[in-house]
């Protein structure tokens, strides 16, 4: 029997590294998937430029600069990083996504009344109150990690996705604190001026 486990990270850098924790830990690439904003561009769709940190350089050659490091993980990466792609999910805008929850989103897309990052979400077996959160999340800058794992191994491999992650409870009552109460597929995604806005009241900063 499987379960799924979610966490929502505020820098990519530090769900990168719980995907890598995860892989590290025998979980199959196949069930773990990323899904990342992009509404900055962060991730160059056609000069295939890597530049979390809005530097102007390809965070591939910095990190190779500095011995590989997670500069080096998009695009020269093995596993589920090697398969990001640019897609265009309903109330998320651009994101860089990999691995079964992306597909699942995109499929759902066209049919899923509650919008497709958060019917793939349920049909996982995410409640649909923490699948709002999640793709809210995710509207605002973050990046969402998820893994489907056996039901016997959910608490040691939960405990891996832990280190940096947002408090889901507490930042999705800091949003309703600002008139928020469920994630609208319907509504635009936000500006890059916005996510940087979010960004900046959470103290998160760029991408590194």
């Amino acid at each position: 029997m499987t379960t799924t486990i979610s966490r929502l990270y505020d820098n990519y850098s530090d769900a990168e590294r719980a995907v890598g924790r995860l892989e590290s830990a025998g979980v199959p690439h196949s069930d773990i998937s990323i899904v990342a904003n992009n509404s900055d561009n962060w991730y160059g769709s056609k000069s295939g430029k890597v530049d979390r940190d809005r530097d102007g350089v390809d965070d591939r050659a910095e990190g190779a600069g500095k011995g590989a490091g997670i500069g080096a993980g998009l695009g020269g990466a093995a596993g589920l990083l090697a398969g990001l792609g640019l897609l265009a999910i309903p109330g998320l805008g651009p994101v860089v996504a990999a691995g079964w929850l992306a597909a699942t989103a995109v499929g759902a897309a066209a049919g899923a009344a509650t919008g497709g990052i958060v019917g793939a979400l349920t049909e996982a077996g995410v409640s649909k109150e923490d699948a709002s959160r999640y793709a809210e999340g995710v509207r605002r800058g973050g990046t969402l990690v998820t893994a489907k794992v056996p039901e016997s191994d959910r608490a040691r491999l939960d405990a891996l996705l832990q280190e940096s992650s947002v408090n889901l409870q507490e930042r999705s009552s800091a949003w309703q604190k600002t008139g928020w109460n469920d994630f609208d597929a319907a509504s635009p995604p936000l500006s890059p001026e916005d996510i940087g806005r979010e960004r900046e009241l959470y103290g998160t900063g760029v991408r590194r």
